[in-house]
Formats: structure tokens, sequence, C-alpha cells
């Protein structure tokens, strides 16, 4: 799995230029997971997945789904700790698998999200009181082998209503010969964090980066490795790319 930010917005921090002093820095934590599709046992997979993210003393605030069929979003929506604790992405659409056999799924907490409509509830205000609102929920189309999209969620920080953050959720396309498609879709998803309004943004997920030229489409593209740029290159614990690394599969080199 892999992160990339936009080095404008290294923290999590809201921008207002009339009054920066005032600004609440919001740390916000993210986990991103292939859940794999193809597994024989795909539900119970997914239910011990969840289990494992949520046993932790503290949750994380956002969490990327990808390779999410039907029944398995089906069963996570109906996750009683799901429907408490997050806000989910494509609750309602029917169309999400038309003509693919699985997709990508967000879930935001609702301890630092809110949507308009938990706002009239919670009498939060507009903005949504402390929390980020939660802005326009897309997919953007990508150039693809597999008919990939990217998951986008705009978030608004509670400080700095005129600006929003943008959430982008990826599965790129997998395998050697997709190469150029990948490249493609990055710098898509890199421009899409440059659009009028938008403060900056994450883009993570499953990136399939398979080979060194993978790599660098981080620096072609003017983004930067997030847990590079938070932790440094020391630490192999953390290591969000997977080149050289032998897959299950015996396809050679693959993603951790």
């Amino acid at each position: 799995m892999r992160g990339a930010f936009n080095p404008s917005t290294r923290i999590w921090a809201p921008i207002s230029s009339k009054n920066a002093q005032s600004q609440v820095i919001q740390m916000l934590s993210l986990i991103s997971w292939n859940i794999d599709a193809f597994s024989s046992r795909a539900i119970s997979r997914a239910k011990l997945i969840l289990g494992h993210i949520l046993k932790g003393p503290k949750s994380p605030d956002i969490i990327f789904l990808q390779e999410v069929t039907p029944d398995v979003r089906t069963s996570l929506l109906r996750d009683a700790r799901v429907r408490v604790t997050f806000l989910v992405t494509d609750t309602e659409d029917q169309t999400l698998f038309e003509k693919v056999p699985f997709a990508t799924m967000t879930l935001l907490s609702r301890t630092h999200f809110t949507s308009g409509l938990d706002s009239q509830k919670e009498d939060d205000g507009i903005e949504g009181g402390e929390k980020f609102m939660l802005g326009r929920i897309s997919r953007v189309t990508l150039p693809s082998k597999y008919r990939r999209d990217a998951l986008c969620v705009d978030i608004i920080p509670p400080s700095a209503p005129g600006t929003f953050f943008r959430l982008i959720n990826v599965h790129l396309d997998s395998l050697g010969d997709t190469l150029h498609y990948r490249a493609q879709q990055m710098e898509i998803l890199a421009n899409t964090l440059c659009e009028p309004g938008c403060g900056g943004g994450i883009i993570a997920g499953d990136f399939n980066a398979i080979s060194p030229e993978d790599d660098g489409l981080v620096d072609k593209n003017k983004l930067e490795d997030a847990w590079v740029a938070l932790h440094g290159r020391g630490d192999l614990d953390g290591a969000t790319w997977g080149v050289s690394v032998e897959r299950r599969d015996g396809l050679g080199p693959g993603d951790g």
C-alpha cells in the first residue's frame, strides 16, 4: 500500500489567510487495506480485517478499503461498529459494481467528520462545529485496463470553510504491462489536488507499485511520500512500496 500527499500540507493544518494564528492543527490517522476480493472466504476475511483495524485503543480516523465486493460491502454496512462509528461512501449506490467485480470504499470516523444532516441533528452549526464537514464525493474515471477509478472525498475544515482538502482512495492498474496506465493515473490524481479551492490532500491505497519506474511517479508528479516525510527512509517496517518484494502468487516484485 502506498500514500502520497501534497507538500503544501505536510500535516492536516487548515489554512486561513485571515487569521493564521488562530488555527487549530488536527492530526488525522489513516489506514489503507486491500482486502482481497479473490479470497475463498471474502466476507469472513473482511470481518477479521475490520476487527484488526478497530481493536486498538484508538480507531483510525480514515479507512481506505480496496477490492470490496458487493457481498462484502453489504456485510460491512450491516456491521454495528461501522454503522455507529463511521460515515461511509456509496451506501446507496446500486450501480457501483455494474461493470467491475470490486470497488473501493472509504470510511470516515464520526469523531472528526460530519455530514450536513449530522450537523443539523447535533446542532453543530453549518460548518460542523469542530469537525470536518463532508463536501463533494466523486469518482474520477481513470484510463485503465481494468476500469479502475479514484474515490475522492472533499473535507472542509471547521476553521476555513472556504477551503477543502481531498482524500483520494485508489487501486491503480495491476501487473507489469500496465505501467503506462499507472503513469497516466498518477498524473491525473496529482492534478486533482491542484483544483481551485483545494488546499491539498492525500492519495493512498493500492498503487500496485511493482517496478522501479513506479517509484519515480511520485517525484515526477511533484508529490511527496507521506511515510518518508513523516518517518524517513530508515524504517523498513513502514515501507509502503513493494519493489523487490516477492509476491505470493509468484508474479515477481509486487506491492506490500
